[in-house]
């Protein structure tokens, strides 16, 4: 394996690229200590030394230490640990090891965000933000299923209730532009249309 670039990343920290097509970050004691050098052989034991001694066990204490501030989804976690230049063996080896403690579970992240945007949030609008924060489609599904089991799933007509509450709509004494206008919002939110219609109508 050949060393093909070694870019400075920072005062401390060089970014090591092999004809392989490895990028791996290193400190530059480490890459003096290790005789690493541009377009240089990168023996394999040496290679070795890096991902089993040196990033494996600091990939696993970057995700520790994002771990103490904030939950993260397991995608969240990956693309953290590839901004930072972790080879995918090491990424798969660090999640591995705190999915195995319990650190990081996809489906307890989406009952918890579900319970916190339950009340204000339709369920379609959940789903689309679970999953542009990379959670399946099967763990949002049985995150549902969980938080339906323990009897606080939030009812969509009481958070229709809610918004229209909060947008002082009155069900008797609005005109047909103004009803329109709530059925367009509550629409582009992910209600469904004979909830909404039930509820701007109850009124009558």
């Amino acid at each position: 394996m050949m060393v093909t670039d070694i870019a400075e990343l920072s005062k401390t920290k060089v970014k090591v690229c092999t004809d392989n097509g490895e990028t791996f970050a290193l400190y530059k004691g480490e890459l003096r200590k290790l005789c690493i050098e541009k377009e240089k052989e990168l023996p394999e034991d040496v290679y070795r030394q890096i991902m089993d001694e040196i990033l494996s066990k600091r990939a696993k204490l970057r995700c520790m230490n994002l771990l103490k501030s904030r939950d993260y989804t397991e995608y969240r976690l990956r693309m953290k640990l590839r901004q930072g230049f972790y080879p995918d063996e090491i990424i798969d080896e660090a999640l591995a090891y705190v999915r195995s403690y319990g650190y990081i579970d996809d489906v307890r992240y989406a009952g918890s965000y579900i319970e916190q945007a339950g009340s204000v949030k339709s369920r379609k609008q959940i789903e689309n933000c679970l999953l542009q924060k990379g959670i399946s489609k099967t763990d949002i599904e049985k995150a549902y299923e969980r938080y339906a089991a323990e009897d606080d799933f939030i009812d969509e007509n009481a958070v229709i209730e809610r918004l229209l509450a909060k947008k002082h709509y009155d069900h008797r004494n609005a005109t047909y532009e103004e009803r329109q206008k709530i059925i367009g919002f509550l629409y582009r939110k992910g209600f469904s249309l004979d909830n909404i219609y039930q509820a701007v109508e109850r009124g009558e």
